[in-house]
């Protein structure tokens, strides 16, 4: 039976990477590896599953039926490994996480570093980016998002706590421009933005009437790292938005003051995975304790 599934694995990878080169940085094989392992399954099979050029990867027709029955075949295995998996008292196993960098380093991390502390046979890999990351392309099992998550049928979603956000700014600051007191006179303040390519957060406040108000502020300072929005701010740049778990410490050394003038919008963060029937209890037991410590963590 392991020498009829040897070369499946690397010719799914190859159809779904769209080329040799992609599929072995996927398996962390050779590119020579990758394509001796098909040829030996074309070889064993009789029949030839895909033209090879310099450019562009194509299936035959007899590759084409192979690889969806192959798929069949490689889902039907992961349902029974993941239904013996989810039903392990200890869980065991690698887990590959992404998670926003400064949310993900203050408040995520310590608890899935308490969780493998916990449990030896976890093996843990944490992916700190700010970037929109696509579970399924990139190969992790969780997510951990901020905001208004992506709508895609290939994912399952947990509310894992509430993040309120607050204007901030150094009381130097304050003294020098003064102190806002309502939203028109927001965007005549100097501001911090947080920006990345193609894409500057505006700022967000409850309103009963429309729902929501959102006030571009168009900040002299765009920054990527909310760490360093805290800088910013702190040094007197300009207001900032940020979350309250984050200003917290700053707050009481006296270096941010709250403005508290303001509507709080709150927004969700929440646990991301690939849907699929079973959710394995290795990855289970991390949603499970964020679930557990995130909310006291916000304030």
């Amino acid at each position: 039976m392991a020498d009829r599934l040897s070369g499946i694995r690397e010719f799914v990878t190859v159809v779904e990477a769209g080329s040799f080169a992609a599929a072995a940085g996927r398996l962390n094989l050779s590119r020579s590896a990758v394509g001796k392992a098909v040829a030996r399954l074309e070889t064993r099979l009789g029949v030839r599953l895909c033209h090879r050029t310099t450019r562009v990867l194509s299936l035959t027709e007899d590759g084409l039926a192979f690889y969806e029955r192959c798929l069949r075949v490689l889902r039907q295995l992961e349902e029974a490994e993941m239904a013996l998996e989810s039903g392990r008292a200890e869980p065991v196993g690698k887990v590959r996480v992404t998670v926003p960098v400064v949310f993900g380093r203050h408040c995520v991390a310590p608890v899935l570093y308490e969780v493998a502390s916990r449990h030896p046979g976890l093996v843990l890999e944490i992916g700190f980016t700010d970037r929109p990351v696509d579970l399924v392309e990139e190969g992790y099992d969780l997510a951990i998002r901020n905001g208004t998550l992506p709508d895609h049928p290939g994912l399952m979603a947990r509310t894992l706590a509430r993040q309120r956000m607050v204007v901030c700014a150094s009381l130097a600051y304050l003294e020098k421009q003064g102190r806002p007191r309502s939203l028109a006179e927001l965007p005549s303040h100097q501001a911090i933005d947080y920006a990345r390519p193609q894409y500057t957060r505006t700022w967000l406040f409850p309103d009963r009437q429309s729902g929501t108000t959102e006030i571009a502020m168009n900040g002299r300072i765009r920054l990527d790292d909310l760490e360093a929005m805290c800088d910013a701010a702190a040094a007197g740049l300009g207001l900032a938005w940020l979350p309250c778990w984050l200003i917290r410490p700053r707050v009481a050394k006296g270096e941010l003051v709250r403005l508290d003038d303001f509507p709080k919008a709150e927004f969700n963060s929440s646990a991301l995975w690939p849907r699929a029937p079973f959710l394995p209890s290795r990855v289970r037991v991390l949603i499970d304790a964020l679930a557990a410590r995130l909310p006291g963590m916000m304030g």
